[in-house]
């Protein structure tokens, strides 16, 4: 059955997620479906929610730096590209690094690096603080379907198939956030 959680419940949605659950959650601009990026399970349960091959990868989204740091490989990464990057946080801006050995393979699908936002969106940004950690963020929408941009949205999409709802309000971007490679500054995904 579809738990759905309020702002002043963040620790149970946070338990839900640490139990292997997989929780819909507001962002900057659409609902996005989360879970513990080194749960196996929970991130193929996200993948079957979809019904999207799991090649595709996802992004992690947090709270701070430190909750992403452990993910970047930064023999690879120069000061000032991560410098750049770092100006851009908190914000709607999701970065691609090479990725550290403590990425799951499963979180990175086919890609080489990891994309990794820190979240200006609060409560996001809260989930992750009450989770104690980063987040997979993946849009909540079968795939091929509009990304959910409401609470009513994703319970129309997924029903009880989906462990739990955060209903919160979403970001005041219009559209997902631009995806950028942080070392080529290349534009991924607009």
């Amino acid at each position: 059955m579809l738990q759905t959680f309020t702002l002043d419940r963040l620790d149970a949605a946070a338990g839900l997620l640490h139990a292997g659950g997989v929780l819909a959650y507001p962002t900057e601009a659409v609902y996005g479906l989360g879970c513990d990026p080194h749960d196996r399970a929970a991130f193929g349960k996200i993948f079957a929610l979809k019904q999207r091959p799991a090649t595709q990868g996802v992004l992690l989204i947090a709270a701070d730096f430190a909750q992403l740091e452990r993910y970047i490989d930064f023999a690879n990464v120069p000061d000032a590209v991560l410098a750049q990057v770092r100006a851009s946080w908190p914000g709607p801006h999701t970065w691609i690094f090479p990725r550290s050995p403590a990425v799951p393979d499963w979180v990175a699908g086919a890609h080489a690096g990891i994309a990794l936002r820190v979240t200006a969106h609060e409560p996001a940004a809260a989930l992750c603080r009450a989770f104690g950690g980063a987040l997979v963020s993946t849009s909540a929408n079968p795939h091929g379907e509009s990304p959910a941009r409401s609470a009513a949205t994703v319970a129309d999409y997924f029903g009880d198939a989906l462990d739990g709802l955060l209903d919160a309000p979403l970001g005041a971007q219009d559209r997902p956030t631009t995806i950028r490679d942080a070392l080529s500054g290349a534009i991924i995904r607009a």
